[in-house]
């Protein structure tokens, strides 16, 4: 594929990156350049466009040949089958990749998680994964842009070239993205975690770094990530009370307030360990409810008749002793757009815990539903094996996989929105968009990994290694669903 070979040998430079538009707009579906099998996506919610094996547009099959205006020409499997060369597999596109596409009210999203396959160096799995992704995007019916990705790695040396690399290719378009030390479970460098979004109504900003909005049907949402404390913050709780307080300026600069805050991620360094004694996680605990709590005085959180309404959150480990905070908000004056905040009936609320786990409890919910019109964003919690508010299949990651999803099942039901006052709501686990699993010790990857493969079907998946915030618990699982109404 000849645009490819010219990235792989273009400096990384702003100008050069420049000449490779990920928002460039693909051709009408008529004339529209071959689709790589591995290309399709793994699912197609809401809307009614068919995938590309559907509508002939690729082939089942991969083959390789010679190069001809940009395609591959007709070649051999290597066992003397030839394909069409309309079908033909770019050499150049080596990652892994799943993704799903979102189709609703003329907006158009793709979530699509790219692992690279090859075993180099961290930087040429960075090139595979920004091949496959401008692959994937310049495919869709409609120019899409990249506004939010959380890159896993490795190792936190790696970070500094792959960030380079991505801020060269994309520009001043540049999407608001974490980078967080979880090796992921298949021993590559990186894998990626992004989201895109198109429609002719749909208009997109990236006011400041890290920081992105998308507007459409009088709705902006908005991405900040990236936020981490400096090296003065000694402590966690002096970490997370920066981070929150970053967050804040950064909702103040682009005319945005916490309560509209629907979805946190906190990624902390160390989460398990003491610092004098305490559990970082704990410390963490304390300072976002001094946080939430000053917020709540002064009328600055959301309430509901239940009480202050706290967002969906993951709260999990990375490398280090520091902390990344990524968060997203929605605004809308819609009558018909409600945030729901969702508990689980089989365990207690994670804000309701005894002292006896923290200190000050973890104030988030177990999931947030974004009801707009006639369907539904469901954004899950970090999920693991707990029942009422203890862990449970202490040891077993077998069992404990099968509890989490089991929770994550219950919580997104049509039964448990209608708890919730929504009735006609809710979504199975055939309606997640994709989910992330995090496991604590690489070799209960393959175990945890064929559990979730049988339970979820084909879905875009992400293993990552993290640790997890209690010592007994084994895996977690956060994931994001979609359905009508």
């Amino acid at each position: 594929m000849n645009d490819s070979k010219r990235e792989h040998a273009t400096p990384c430079d702003g100008a050069s990156a420049q000449a490779a538009d990920l928002t460039a707009a693909p051709q009408s579906p008529d004339h529209h350049g071959a689709v790589c099998y591995r290309m399709n996506p793994e699912k197609r919610m809401l809307g009614e466009q068919g995938t590309c094996l559907q509508t002939g547009r690729c082939s089942p099959t991969v083959g390789v040949g010679s190069t001809e205006g940009g395609m591959l020409s007709g070649g051999s499997l290597g066992n003397g089958q030839l394909v069409n060369g309309d079908n033909a597999m770019p050499p150049c596109l080596l990652s892994e990749q799943q993704h799903s596409v979102i189709d609703v009210g003329g907006v158009h999203r793709v979530a699509l998680m790219i692992t690279p396959q090859n075993r180099g160096a961290a930087i040429d799995q960075a090139w595979e994964a920004i091949s496959t992704i401008r692959v994937i995007l310049n495919q869709q019916p409609v120019p899409m842009k990249m506004v939010q990705q959380t890159v896993f790695v490795r190792t936190a040396e790696d970070i500094p070239a792959i960030r380079r690399l991505f801020e060269a290719y994309f520009g001043e378009e540049t999407p608001a993205a974490n980078y967080i030390v979880q090796p992921p479970c298949g021993n590559q460098s990186l894998a990626i975690e992004a989201w895109a979004i198109g429609g002719e109504s749909v208009q997109v900003s990236f006011p400041d770094a890290d920081v992105v909005t998308v507007d459409y049907d009088a709705m902006r949402w908005i991405y900040f990530s990236g936020i981490t404390p400096p090296p003065s913050a000694a402590n966690s709780y002096e970490q997370s009370a920066f981070c929150f307080a970053e967050l804040d300026r950064r909702l103040s600069r682009v005319g945005a307030t916490f309560s509209e805050i629907p979805r946190v991620w906190l990624y902390q360094g160390g989460i398990t360990e003491t610092e004098q004694g305490v559990e970082r996680y704990r410390e963490l605990n304390r300072a976002r409810t001094d946080y939430f709590d000053a917020k709540a005085s002064s009328g600055a959180m959301k309430t509901s008749d239940r009480g202050v309404v706290y967002p969906a959150s993951t709260g999990i480990g990375t490398g280090g002793n520091g902390l990344v905070l990524s968060a997203m908000a929605l605004q809308s004056t819609r009558p018909d757009v409600h945030l729901v905040a969702l508990e689980n009936p089989g365990q207690t609320s994670a804000f309701d815990y005894e002292k006896r786990f923290s200190i000050k409890s973890p104030k988030f919910s177990r999931a947030m539903a974004v009801v707009v019109d006639d369907y539904a964003t469901i954004w899950i919690s970090g999920t693991a094996s707990i029942l009422d508010s203890e862990s449970v299949h202490i040891g077993d990651i077998e069992k404990q996989t099968h509890q989490t999803i089991d929770n994550i099942e219950s919580l997104i039901a049509e039964e448990n929105l209608a708890r919730h006052g929504f009735k006609g709501c809710g979504a199975t686990l055939q309606e997640l968009a994709k989910v992330r699993v995090y496991i604590k010790h690489a070799e209960d990857y393959e175990k945890c990994r064929a559990i979730c493969e049988a339970r979820f079907g084909p879905l875009p998946i992400i293993y990552a290694n993290a640790d997890v915030c209690r010592p007994d618990l084994l895996v977690e699982i956060e994931g994001v669903a979609f359905t009508s109404v």
